[in-house]
């Protein structure tokens, strides 16, 4: 499992003796498959009945909302949705940082300092709606507040995007470019079958992400408590000349790559499962927390090598 937000039954494989029973199946009995056989080429027979067959196969084919059934289109639109919302309250957070100013050059002897609270505001309160989220969607899954996280975590991208925007010009379009260039290839590579999630990766994936979420803590520590005052904690140190902020990020952002993988195919899974389609807002969900961490590695790789020239 990659992204807890496909914690659910409904994203995972499937026992292989709940065998279908149509006939042709796996495992479906013979005898069945000749009865049923039997019983069709008697009711073709049937002009009446033959007609209405021919009506059904000419019409077009039902869509998630008549099936009530997740597809992958229907979650690709979700997740255009929940974009959307993002991005308008990003620019509401992006405005709120700067007090209504366009992004001025940094000057640290200046008098102004970018507002902090849509950045502590979208964090906590998308945080917290993750979690509400995960942990109750076995038994029911609330768009309401998965509108609600989006609403959250444009805030949070759109305050923390100013913040850095004030002190390095144009690193928000850089790290937007960036992110956008990461998903694409990683769809495509997906969709052209080039690249699938393995158990064995998974497992590398797995003992990754517990390591730099230990790394993590502890860097955050270090700084609240004053050990590590630089802006970037043990992000600044280097190796060999080189900031390990730089080395970690890059790692990192092949695991959000990964994990983007493992998304589509866990979105892929539901589907085959027949899922309901209110889980493609599950499907939704879980691209948005993959594309906003990977938005947020890419944006401190790039502060870090600006920082670092």
């Amino acid at each position: 499992m990659s992204n807890f937000a496909f914690n659910n039954p409904a994203f995972q494989k499937q026992d292989p003796r709940n065998v279908a029973t149509y006939p042709g199946a796996p495992g479906a009995q013979p005898g069945m498959q000749g009865a049923q056989t039997a019983s069709f080429q008697h009711a073709s027979m049937d002009a009446a009945a033959n007609a209405q067959l021919e009506g059904m196969y000419a019409s077009p084919s039902a869509g998630a909302i008549e099936t009530d059934r997740m597809s992958v289109e229907d979650t690709v639109w979700k997740t255009a949705g929940l974009f959307g919302i993002l991005l308008v309250t990003a620019a509401i957070g992006w405005v709120w940082t700067l007090g209504g100013l366009a992004a001025p050059e940094y000057n640290p002897y200046s008098d102004f300092s970018p507002n902090m609270l849509p950045w502590i505001v979208g964090a906590l309160g998308g945080f917290v709606l993750a979690m509400v989220i995960t942990f109750t969607a076995r038994k029911k899954v609330r768009p309401a507040l998965i509108f609600a996280y989006a609403v959250f975590e444009g805030l949070f991208v759109g305050g923390i995007s100013a913040f850095f925007e004030v002190i390095y010009p144009g690193i928000v379009t850089q790290a937007t470019l960036a992110t956008v260039s990461v998903v694409g290839v990683t769809l495509a590579l997906f969709a052209s079958g080039k690249i699938r999630a393995s158990k064995k990766a998974t497992k590398i994936f797995m003992i990754a992400m517990v390591g730099y979420l230990v790394f993590s803590l502890l860097n955050l520590v270090l700084m609240w408590t004053g050990i590590n005052q630089n802006a970037f904690g043990l992000f600044s140190a280097e190796i060999a000349g080189i900031p390990l902020g730089l080395i970690i990020g890059v790692l990192v952002v092949i695991m959000a790559a990964y994990s983007l993988v493992l998304d589509f195919d866990q979105i892929q899974q539901g589907v085959r499962n027949g899922a309901p389609r209110k889980y493609g807002w599950m499907g939704a969900f879980g691209i948005m927390v993959t594309v906003v961490w990977l938005y947020v590695e890419i944006l401190r790789i790039i502060a870090i090598a600006r920082g670092n020239n």
